[in-house]
């Protein structure tokens, strides 16, 4: 039987720096360390079996093809969210090979909208190094997955497991937020110290001589505690399986563990945006490959008012540009406030040089589902378009 944590001997416990169960004991070096559960990956495998999610459209298979496509996907991105663009997905490219062979602005018009667009260019880069190096077939070894570009050590892990059976250790957002409130786990997850001590508790709780069938359920077992019991704002712990075990539970710290990133002040940058307009079309550009939006097609950009006017002359506008309502969006480490200006395409200008470049091209309102356009730029065409059909 696993050892019990009274309030009463955790309460002690926190007064002198360790738990009866060891969980958040810290040694002279500052390393946490930690006494296993000794049928933690048992109880986890019986509670997924019964109370976890088994219909999501990526369960249920082994095709390692599907399963590194739903992985990539569901980082940092919620379920409900994942689901319509995972069916996209496999519905345009059914495969690796189609993937592989997809022009980029395919790819990325299909992802626009799901962020962290870094996703999609590895996504598409890893399919193809897929087809060119290992013949269509996904490595089925941890440690081959982990050198594929986009697929970091916790993801090559689920691939694996869900995929190919192995008996590997998976660390994502959600794993990190249970092993913090079940074991005690304090500091912040994202620091390499804290992380390297989960990843060593992670490992010793896999289940041992375990079927494929049982890794598989451990493995998703953990992901669905985190996401629908475990859950960053309230978690469900009378439902929990380890309720008597966790250190949060009893200790009443569940909205202090884990610990929370370290504050910083957010920076806020200030962009200009050009809506030049060609009757029911607007101008957008291509984006450099890297940095935000990479890849995608955005509007014309400028850093003043001044330098957008200009911009619009160029363009093939008067120089005379209307403001519009600006708008914020918030990335992970930064604000971006957006001031959009309206500007009409005067064709008694001249030559539109904007015309031939390859990284311009004019897409009428009704036909943004077909390039990749980030969401707070489609959402303010989408505003737009009632006034400018």
């Amino acid at each position: 039987m696993p050892s019990r944590v009274t309030p009463r001997a955790a309460a002690r416990s926190a007064s002198s720096g360790t738990s009866d169960t060891g969980m958040s004991d810290t040694g002279t070096s500052g390393t946490p360390s930690f006494s296993a559960m000794p049928d933690f990956s048992a109880r986890l495998i019986a509670w997924q079996r019964r109370h976890g999610r088994h219909d999501l459209p990526w369960q249920n298979t082994r095709d390692p093809y599907w399963i590194w496509l739903s992985e990539i996907m569901l980082q940092q991105t919620q379920v409900s969210t994942v689901i319509p663009y995972y069916a996209r997905f496999l519905a345009r490219f059914p495969d690796v090979a189609a993937l592989a062979a997809a022009p980029s602005d395919d790819v990325m018009a299909l992802w626009a909208g799901l962020g962290y667009y870094t996703r999609a260019r590895n996504l598409h880069r890893c399919a193809q190094v897929v087809v060119e190096q290992h013949g269509g077939a996904f490595p089925a070894s941890v440690e081959q997955l982990a050198e594929l570009p986009g697929i970091g050590r916790s993801t090559a892990a689920a691939i694996a497991s869900f995929a190919f059976g192995a008996r590997a250790t998976i660390l994502d957002g959600n794993v990190k937020r249970v092993l913090a409130r079940v074991f005690g786990v304090e500091g912040f997850p994202g620091e390499k110290k804290v992380e390297n001590a989960m990843w060593t508790l992670a490992e010793s709780l896999l289940p041992p001589n375990a079927s494929d069938d049982e890794v598989s359920s451990y493995t998703q077992g953990l992901m669905d505690l985190g996401a629908t019991l475990c859950v960053r704002g309230k978690p469900d712990c009378l439902r929990c399986p380890f309720a008597a075990d966790c250190v949060a539970n009893v200790t009443g710290r569940q909205r202090e563990l884990p610990t929370s990133r370290p504050k910083k002040v957010v920076p806020t940058r200030r962009t200009w945006m050009l809506v030049l307009r060609d009757g029911n079309a607007v101008m957008l550009e291509k984006r450099p490959p890297s940095g935000i939006w990479g890849g995608l097609w955005s509007l014309p950009e400028a850093a003043d008012e001044a330098a957008l006017a200009e911009r619009a002359r160029a363009c093939g506008s008067d120089g005379a540009v209307s403001p519009l309502a600006p708008l914020t969006h918030v990335f992970t480490h930064f604000k971006l406030d957006i001031e959009p200006r309206l500007a009409e395409l005067d064709r008694s200008v001249g030559a539109l040089a904007a015309l031939s470049d390859a990284d311009t091209a004019w897409v009428a309102l009704g036909d943004l589902d077909s390039v990749g356009v980030p969401a707070p730029v489609r959402k303010l065409l989408d505003s737009l378009q009632g006034s400018l059909i």
